[in-house]
């Protein structure tokens, strides 16, 4: 029999065994005065067992880490069979408000951590996550999407070097894995000093939602719940359509002109070199350019932005996968 977990202190507020909790994570009051509300919320099975932390919305404009994130609550997903789950599907509610990537004072949450208790506004959040909720997480599951108008194909990041997140990443079941090296004062860099396991998923675009990267997302907790004994019965996980493509290097292909831009193929495509993976032309029907792709691989992020200038990146390409 599975012995009955202690209580969990987090945030100011006691989460006993076998209770659902919704705590505040505020830090700051909107401009107006008006206090803002960010809610964790905690479940918690009789049963010990790991805990697992949900987190999107680190940069605001990330809407579907939110909506994958949401869904996991909505469903009862979170509710563990063993152990406590906790979700956190706004970290940055000042962007979210807004719709912008960064925090009121400009500054990207996910360069400043593990931040200060006398710093920025983001720095502050920053402290706080690292110092409150992070040390009571198992392993971590940072949900994200792309930039600017560049759609990920659904993928999960980690850097090489952590070969013990192979097996949960083949559990996970994204189409990727994209081994990255930690970046200065990223959530993922901080957490891994601190020796807690992140899986990093990347999927879609920013200011929008997409129904198969939400998909991916919600499944592939799923299955990591279930490989960890804690995703209850009435839920099923299967199993990935697809083996996993670990990619060990990638590079951008960069547009050689400006202009109007459109890509001809998907995000996930295996493509060949030479292949025409879009063009770009001019406003009056006088110029036509096909690009060619400079390398074969996999294509795991695709440009959508309409306009296009020389040296915008257009896709990102694997170049070497393991084998």
């Amino acid at each position: 029999m599975t012995a009955e977990q202690n209580p969990l202190n987090i945030l100011g507020t006691k989460v006993n065994p076998g209770e659902t909790k919704e705590v505040n994570f505020d830090v700051a009051n909107l401009h107006t005065a008006s206090p803002v509300n960010v809610p964790v919320i905690i479940s918690r099975s009789k049963k010990e067992g790991p805990t697992v932390l949900f987190t999107a919305g680190i940069h605001g404009d990330e809407v579907n880490g939110v909506e994958i994130v949401r869904q996991l609550i909505a469903k009862g997903i979170n509710k563990p069979k063993i152990g406590t789950i906790i979700c956190m599907p706004v970290i940055n509610i000042f962007g979210f408000i807004n719709l912008k990537r960064e925090f009121p004072d400009g500054r990207d949450l996910n360069r400043v951590f593990p931040g200060s208790t006398g710093g920025s506004l983001a720095s502050r959040v920053a402290n706080k996550l690292v110092k409150e909720v992070v040390p009571h997480a198992d392993l971590i599951i940072d949900f994200h999407t792309g930039g600017s108008g560049r759609f990920n194909a659904p993928q999960l990041r980690y850097a090489k070097s952590q070969k013990n997140l192979n097996v949960l990443a083949e559990v996970f079941g994204a189409p990727f894995v994209l081994y990255s090296k930690n970046l200065t004062k990223s959530f993922r860099t901080t957490c891994t000093k601190l020796g807690k396991d992140m899986l990093l998923f990347e999927g879609g675009k920013s200011f929008h939602i997409d129904d198969v990267v939400t998909n991916y997302g919600v499944n592939g907790s799923k299955r990591v719940l279930k490989h960890l004994g804690m995703l209850k019965t009435v839920f099923k996980a299967s199993k990935p359509k697809k083996q996993c493509v670990f990619i060990e290097d990638s590079k951008w292909q960069r547009a050689k002109y400006s202009g109007m831009f459109k890509a001809s193929i998907a995000v996930g495509t295996k493509i060949e070199r030479e292949d025409i993976i879009g063009n770009i032309t001019d406003p009056y029907g006088k110029f036509n350019y096909f690009v060619r792709a400079q390398n074969s691989g996999y294509v795991i992020n695709v440009n959508e932005l309409p306009i296009v200038y020389q040296g915008d990146a257009l896709f990102h390409i694997s170049t070497k996968v393991k084998p």
